[in-house]
This record gives structure tokens, C-alpha cells and sequence, in this order.
């Protein structure tokens, strides 16, 4: 069973500053401190997650065939088309007339590459030479959606 894809392709504008509140010292994840207000300054999320502009674009991902890497229906992720996918990258892959996201592996030994699913309702996907095949960018970060609000 493969994982059907649609790409909502975004283009990264990093020539405008995207600049949001932060607080570089950390959120604690245990008690919070009542007299520890917001101190925080701001973050360009254009500069902190993009690397290459030229090459870089932003996708929603659509599916669940990789939930149980982290990666859910909704989420955002940024793709860097200028980077060679290395085994145990994500990748946003063309295979056989289809796009999907999966975790890339190469297989010396048996001179193919796989597409690695983490979900147990889908199986990998054998790369072949006999494949319409390409890696159109690895998955360079992640952006989870974490509320049903948006």
C-alpha cells in the first residue's frame, strides 16, 4: 500500500525578515517560575530554517505514512532541493508518477534504494533502475502542527 501525496508547495520569501517573539533561554518543561516573565527577542524563522533560498521550499504534508517518525497530515515541512540525500534522510521523492515523503535508504549489497515508511499500514518501497525515479529535495526540518485550532 503506498502513501498517496499531494504537494502544497510554498516558495521561500527570505528576502523579507519573518520576525516573531522568542525566548532564547529555553522554555522549561518541568514547574514554570510565577516571577519569570517574558524576556525574550525575536527570531527570523526564514534565517533559522533555510539554508539554501534558491532551493528551498516549504510543503504541507498529506498522508500518515510517516506518523510514527513524528511526521502527521498537517504537518509543514522544508525541503532543500540543493542537498544529495544521504541514507537515513528524509526525502520528498517522484517515483513512478507519484511524489511521497519517506525516509531514504540506499542498499549497496542489492544495488537499490529504498523508501522507508513509518507507519505499519504501508509497506517500503523498492527503487529500482527499472523506476521513474528522483529525490526532488531532502526534508530538512519538520514544522509540527500540535492543535486543532489552525
Amino acid at each position: 500500500m503506498q502513501d498517496e501525496i499531494r504537494l502544497d508547495i510554498s516558495l521561500v520569501d527570505a528576502e523579507n525578515e519573518m520576525q516573531i517573539p522568542f525566548e532564547e533561554s529555553g522554555i522549561k518543561a518541568g514547574f514554570p517560575s510565577p516571577a519569570q516573565d517574558y524576556m525574550g527577542t525575536s527570531i527570523d524563522l526564514n534565517r533559522e530554517l533555510v539554508r539554501h533560498k534558491e532551493s528551498t521550499f516549504y510543503a504541507r504534508v498529506s498522508g500518515n505514512s510517516l506518523i510514527d517518525a513524528g511526521i502527521s497530515d498537517g504537518d509543514i515541512i522544508v525541503v532543500d532541493k540543493s542537498l544529495e540525500a544521504t541514507s537515513g534522510d528524509y526525502v520528498v521523492a517522484f517515483i513512478d508518477g507519484e511524489f511521497t515523503i519517506k525516509e531514504f535508504r540506499f542498499d549497496e549489497q542489492n544495488q537499490c534504494a529504498w523508501l522507508i515508511p513509518y507507519n505499519k499500514n504501508f509497506s517500503p518501497i523498492k527503487v529500482t533502475a527499472e523506476n521513474d525515479f528522483m529525490i526532488w529535495g531532502v526534508v530538512t526540518y519538520a514544522i509540527k502542527k500540535m492543535t486543532k485550532h489552525f
